[in-house]
């Protein structure tokens, strides 16, 4: 199983990044949750805001893969505790490649790796979408895109 997604961004793939990354862009683009890590291969990394458990819900956590600044963002995942009970089972990649197309840039989104049977796949296939849009949104205006929640 494979999800893969295309977008092309009005910015600069600093900028993209610094969206993917950062508290601000992360807060503004993951459903008000910001990434915790030191973005070093094999470093813990850990999605955490409003959620289940309260502000400090963690929705994903795993292990950082591969970190270029500006190129390429790559974890393996897990869903949070709250999500699910056998949350440490179940694990999908996640990697975010950003490439310059003449003024702007190329993100492309692959989620892989899935273990069989994982029940977010369906989930993250919906979410993805509205997940990329407000990356794209964010990176070129500031703004973010109001779902109404």
């Amino acid at each position: 199983m494979e999800l893969q997604y295309i977008f092309y961004i009005g910015a600069t793939p600093e900028n993209v990044w610094n969206t993917l990354v950062s508290p601000e862009g992360t807060r503004s683009t993951f459903f008000g949750a910001a990434l915790n890590t030191t973005l070093e291969p094999g470093a813990a990394f850990q999605y955490v805001g409003p959620g289940n458990d309260g502000d400090e819900t963690v929705h994903v956590y795993g292990t950082i893969l591969q970190a270029v600044p500006g190129k390429v963002l790559s974890y393996l995942e897990h869903p949070g505790a709250s999500y699910r009970d056998n949350h440490a089972d179940l694990e999908s990649r996640v990697t975010f490649t950003l490439e310059p197309v003449g003024g702007c840039t190329k993100l492309t989104l692959t989620n892989d790796q899935w273990t069989p049977g994982h029940p977010s796949f369906a989930n993250a296939k919906e979410h993805w979408w509205m997940i990329l849009s407000s990356i794209k949104t964010y990176a070129e205006t500031g703004k973010t895109l109001d779902f109404g929640w």
